[in-house]
């Protein structure tokens, strides 16, 4: 019967260990995603803005040899990204899908020219910084007009900001919320043990040997659970690579080690701090304490 009994204790408490870690795993692997935002939000942030292109309009004589030509001199400034020819034809049936096929019909001869379209640096795509580039491509006597959506810079930019914003808040919040969460957890594992720490009192033990086997715990629960929250990390990445490989491509590599690495470490951090002052806190209880 003794065995018996014992067997079903050593089963609670095993089930009751992988819970545990199950618990805080999940939590680790919701602050490794917003981990996951924050340290790619630049890389994100670029890749929206250099989708804004800026149209170099050439003078009506000039050729698709001068657009190339155009393209080598500007591409030595810190703005330049890349480029692309619009030849006269792309031109018309860009204007086309715009006004329509029969604009041409009041025209004698095509009336659009060779343009460039330029892909400005992410550090560029702002109104004042625009206006310079601006100012040094017409300097350019080929060059007839620079055209950009300047409305549509600021909104970008705006809007980019309030998410940056969202993103610090949330990621603030939810690592408050995790810390709480994983330290109940912690404490309802090891409140489960206070008559144990009670008895390893009376009977002389120091705090740090009362300790020491709780702490130990909480580094192998902190080290399993970052470890499980991982798997759960990469099978998320795998899937975002299958479904939007475009965004995949938009995570730094390095960022991602760091991130594995950060959350590993997060996981046995709060794990060991909060063991530590549930412990203490277990400790100081009398006997009357422990049964509420």
């Amino acid at each position: 019967m003794g065995r018996n009994e014992s067997n079903v204790l050593n089963r609670r408490l095993l089930r009751s260990y992988f819970s545990t870690i199950i618990s805080i795993s999940l939590v680790l692997f919701f602050i490794g995603m917003a981990g996951l935002l924050v340290l790619n939000a630049r890389s994100v942030s670029n890749y929206f803005k250099e989708n804004i292109t800026v149209s170099v309009v050439l003078s009506v004589e000039a050729s698709e040899d001068d657009a190339s030509q155009l393209s080598e001199q500007i591409s030595g400034y810190p703005f330049y990204k890349d480029s692309r020819i619009i030849s006269k034809e792309e031109g018309v049936e860009q204007m086309k899908q715009m006004l329509g096929e029969d604009f041409l019909d009041v025209f004698e001869v095509n009336p659009i020219p060779v343009s460039l379209e330029l892909q400005v640096a992410a550090d560029y795509i702002s109104t004042d910084s625009l206006a310079r580039v601006e100012y040094v491509l017409i300097q350019y006597p080929v060059v007839e007009d620079v055209v950009y959506q300047q409305s549509m810079v600021e909104l970008l930019n705006s809007n980019l900001e309030r998410i940056g914003y969202v993103i610090g808040c949330f990621t603030l919040l939810l690592m408050f919320v995790s810390t709480v969460l994983i330290n109940n957890t912690v404490r309802l594992n090891i409140y489960a043990k206070r008559f144990v720490i009670h008895t390893m009192r009376l009977v002389g033990a120091t705090k740090f040997f009362i300790s020491r086997p709780f702490l130990g715990q909480a580094f192998f629960q902190g080290l399993i659970a970052g470890l499980i929250a991982n798997v759960y990390l990469l099978v998320t990445l795998y899937i975002i690579r299958n479904e939007f490989n475009q965004l995949f491509t938009l995570l730094e590599p390095s960022a991602l080690g760091l991130l594995i690495a950060l959350v590993v470490a997060l996981g046995v951090l709060i794990c060991v701090v909060s063991t530590g002052f549930v412990v203490r806190s277990m400790i100081s209880l009398n006997k009357d304490e422990l049964y509420y």
